[in-house]
């Protein structure tokens, strides 16, 4: 019986919370080895401590991987790379991850952003990569214990447009079997697309006005700004012929009226406490770079993201 080799990139919330599951059911299971790679003290503190998950699923766990390594250069014979690292990193850790693959082994990105598969196929363009869309609400509580809170984890992913070869169900059960709610859908673009309205227009307008998610709703100029972003991804999307619904603003907005009405974006918090490296161009980026490359007049997202980048220009220079 061949072993599945799957490793997860980047222990934080993401990773930490599905790499929990995973190596907690498949630590005693030799049809999956399970190897994590993290950096710095999280690879310390996991190496002597185990990962640790604070979630109402699992209370006060601990459990370790069969591997751990502290660098994506140091993997070998790989099937499976989950990969949940912070956007400004991925380009760098899929440069280190190439070489280490062959033509066959699979990609999961379980990241924010709609720009997610074609960034990693510029770098990797022989491996599967899976579009997929994860919801999550899970943080580093501190090196090595990941907090989680709220429903648990799910994943929606779909198949490779460029490896319609390749059918992701039996790793969807892999993945399953850990106890992880996933859901294939052929097409994932339109769920990767769906969250990406709600994620890129409230947290841009919540980062430039240090506004709660209510706020931007319930402010009329606010909610306007939001509104009119939408629009402009709403364009780039009908361009690249992502189906989504007719009514997609008005369900965003729905959307935002389920959070508690002072509910801050993680955007916000970052721009606003000075972060060195925040998801602006995650959100800001790919929209301009979209609307350039398509056509499409992107002028509100174009004005918020040089309000932002000069209100931290303003920060640093105080």
């Amino acid at each position: 019986m061949k072993t599945t080799e799957l490793a997860i990139v980047g222990l934080g919330g993401v990773g930490g919370y599905f790499g929990f599951k995973l190596a907690q059911v498949y630590a005693p299971d030799p049809s999956v080895s399970i190897t994590f790679v993290a950096r710095g003290a999280t690879y310390n503190v996991v190496k002597e401590h185990g990962l640790t998950l604070l979630s109402p699923e699992h209370p006060n766990s601990t459990t370790q991987p069969t591997k751990l390594l502290e660098t994506v250069a140091e993997l070998a014979d790989i099937d499976v790379v989950i990969i949940c690292v912070k956007e400004y990193d991925l380009e760098k850790v899929c440069t280190a991850l190439k070489p280490k693959l062959h033509d066959n082994a699979v990609l999961l990105p379980l990241m924010n952003g709609v720009d997610i598969y074609d960034r990693i196929r510029r770098i990797i363009p022989a491996a599967i990569v899976l579009p997929a869309c994860v919801y999550v609400a899970s943080h580093i509580k501190e090196k090595g214990v990941v907090e989680h809170k709220g429903n648990p984890g799910r994943i929606i992913v779909g198949q490779d447009p460029q490896r319609p070869d390749y059918q992701p169900q039996p790793l969807v059960e892999l993945l399953a079997k850990a106890g992880i709610a996933i859901e294939y859908q052929q097409d994932a673009f339109p769920a990767i697309w769906t969250k990406f309205f709600f994620i890129a227009s409230f947290g841009l307008v919540s980062a430039r006005y240090n506004k709660s998610i209510g706020q931007v709703e319930e402010e009329p100029a606010l909610h306007e700004r939001a509104q009119a972003i939408m629009q402009e991804i709403e364009a780039i999307a009908h361009k690249k012929g992502v189906a989504l619904p007719a009514d997609i603003i008005n369900q965003t907005f729905q959307k935002a009226r389920s959070f508690p009405y002072q509910t801050p974006t993680s955007l916000q918090l970052d721009v606003n406490s000075s972060k060195a490296q925040t998801e602006l161009e995650l959100f800001a980026g790919a929209i301009l770079t979209y609307g350039e490359a398509l056509g499409v007049e992107v002028k509100e997202t174009r004005r918020i993201y040089e309000e932002i980048k000069e209100s931290q220009r303003q920060k640093i220079s105080s």
